[in-house]
């Protein structure tokens, strides 16, 4: 038996997960059952519905439990597997219109797993950007956090217009590509 949160965080669970713990999966589902029904819900609006997929969502979490491998958080995993399973519904029900209507306001509700992404792309972003080149990262930092224009920062630099712009360019693709697969899964 495994004591229950906050004793045991989610890496902990999952790995107790891939030895077979019943009750590590008892555990997880008990923390996301109602943020991932809840998050499901807000575009559906059919009960039965999310609650068959949060079941599935589970029942896969279980099956694929000794091969699982997730590179970001738990939760942004869960939610991740939630939307795709929203989006599945939507494109399978395409004959029932009341999934339709309103759809904007649907998606403009805030759903319960925007902070935790948020809060794990901000995350995600800082620890990149501080593994940047000296110069790239103070280039950045002034363009993206201070919205200096080139000039101002070649003049606060003593360096060129052009270097600020090469050197932000390779700050920028170094960021897309440390955060592709992240945001592959937060969009």
């Amino acid at each position: 038996m495994l004591p229950g949160p906050p004793y045991l965080n989610d890496s902990d669970l999952l790995s107790s997960l891939s030895q077979d713990n019943d009750e590590a999966l008892k555990l997880l589902y008990k923390k996301y059952w109602q943020p991932l029904f809840l998050s499901a819900y807000n575009v559906l609006k059919d009960k039965e519905a999310c609650e068959d997929m949060v079941q599935d969502i589970f029942i896969q979490l279980w099956q694929k439990r000794a091969s699982l491998v997730i590179k970001t958080s738990l939760s942004a995993y869960l939610f991740t597997a939630t939307r795709y399973q929203v989006f599945h519904y939507i494109k399978h029900a395409a004959t029932r219109v009341e999934l339709f209507q309103n759809l904007e306001e649907k998606f403009m509700t805030p759903a319960p797993d925007i902070p935790l992404y948020a809060k794990d792309l901000q995350e995600k972003i800082d620890k990149a950007v501080d593994n940047l080149p000296d110069k790239c990262r103070d280039i950045y930092k002034l363009s993206r956090e201070q919205q200096l224009s080139y000039r101002q920062i070649a003049d606060q630099l003593q360096i060129s217009p052009k270097t600020v712009e090469n050197q932000l360019s390779i700050a920028l693709k170094k960021l897309r590509f440390a955060l592709g697969e992240f945001l592959f899964f937060f969009l």
